[in-house]
């Protein structure tokens, strides 16, 4: 699940390097539909298991607070191509390529949750989650100080709803870190 997170992030990168071509919206709203299935598919198995390695509702809070993450980079491409977006808002490619890297970590501290025999990395790419979004957080604020320089109220409209999406989504990255720390809280 977390892999998928991996690739929609990257879409997004592509799509903000490449707003001309509606094949990137495309790739991330299948992606998404994509992961959509997996949780489903996550929720399911998880119910017919009579024992999992970790408690069934912390394992569906993960891939739940994943696919948040997942429908908000869908979102960032819907609004790029519905609001016709021609080239990257400024600082919003510096956003996107956070975001990657805060997919990367979530990936990574989600691949060790079967076997926690070292919580201490967890914990710490958890952490590195969350230095990220500070750093997302910083961007945005960049983002906005500058867009409301501007004069033409629409695009300060459409901009701000992008920049608003970037940041969102990068707060559901550290969503996913929050119940990951807690689980390892729980386990260790």
């Amino acid at each position: 699940m977390a892999k998928k997170g991996v690739e929609v992030s990257e879409a997004v990168v592509v799509m903000l390097s490449d707003l001309g071509n509606d094949e990137h919206h495309k790739k991330i709203h299948a992606l998404e539909t994509q992961a959509d299935s997996l949780v489903r598919d996550i929720f399911s198995e998880l119910n017919s298991t009579f024992i999992t390695p970790l408690d069934r509702e912390d394992m569906q809070r993960v891939a739940s607070k994943i696919d948040d993450a997942i429908d908000h980079m869908d979102g960032i491409a819907s609004r790029l191509h519905s609001y016709k977006i021609t080239s990257a808002p400024p600082h919003a490619l510096d956003i996107a390529n956070e975001l990657v890297k805060a997919t990367k970590e979530v990936e990574l501290m989600t691949s060790k949750l079967q076997n926690m025999k070292d919580p201490s990395t967890m914990i710490e790419h958890c952490r590195k989650t969350s230095a990220i979004e500070h750093k997302v957080d910083d961007l945005y604020k960049l983002a906005m100080t500058e867009l409301f320089e501007g004069n033409d109220a629409i695009q300060i409209i459409k901009l701000k709803d992008i920049y608003e999406s970037l940041e969102t989504a990068s707060d559901r990255c550290v969503d996913v870190a929050d119940v990951v720390e807690d689980i390892v809280l729980k386990y260790t």
